[in-house]
């Protein structure tokens, strides 16, 4: 098993809470992982990425090469664009559907869409209202990461442990939300991929 996955979006969305999440369920399966961020302005709404490579080998890098990454799952459309050059061949990009506008010359969002869109591997999802429909908001990200485990050698039920380990100290309520959004999530992708 080796899993090479990009993490992007902007400050404030959640991809360190996926990151964590992923690297609790890696763990707990007994895997190598190996994880590598840069935060930039992060707390200004800038950009954020996380490397995370998983394996049942030894890692020796915790960056992914150009072309090798089996997934990019972008919390943010603009963002998944920025890092297509890492994607391998058979790679998916998993992204959110919904802007975060927070530059002056952001890209037209239906050109952004479309030139997602036009990729051979993508799950588009409006991870907001999935998120929203299932109690709320902020818990999009986890209907990213649910989204993008289709796509992921881990089971959903480590993935789920992985969710109550992170959120646990936050309520049985906070626990429960979080995992609706993130059968959510996986509930579309398992949908658009049996399409």
């Amino acid at each position: 098993m080796k899993c090479d996955i990009v993490l992007s979006g902007v400050g404030g969305q959640g991809i360190l809470s996926i990151a964590t999440v992923l690297g609790q369920a890696a763990v707990t399966n007994h895997l190598y992982l190996k994880q590598a961020e840069t935060h930039g302005m992060s707390q200004r709404g800038g950009a954020v990425q996380s490397y995370l490579r998983l394996s049942d080998k030894e890692i020796f890098s915790d960056l992914i090469p150009a072309g090798e990454a089996q997934l990019i799952l972008s919390v943010e459309p603009l963002e998944s664009l920025r890092y297509l050059p890492f994607l391998s061949d058979e790679g998916y990009v998993i992204t959110n559907t919904t802007p975060y506008v927070n530059i002056p010359d952001y890209p037209d969002v239906e050109k952004v869409m479309e030139a997602i869109r036009a990729l051979p591997r993508v799950i588009a999802i409006d991870a907001e209202e999935v998120a929203r429909e299932a109690g709320n908001v902020k818990a999009s990200n986890m209907v990213m990461l649910g989204a993008a485990s289709p796509f992921i050698e881990l089971s959903a039920e480590s993935l789920e442990e992985g969710i109550r380990a992170i959120f646990g100290r936050k309520g049985e309520e906070v626990v429960n939300l979080n995992l609706r959004a993130f059968r959510a999530g996986r509930a579309f992708a398992n949908q658009k991929r049996n399409d």
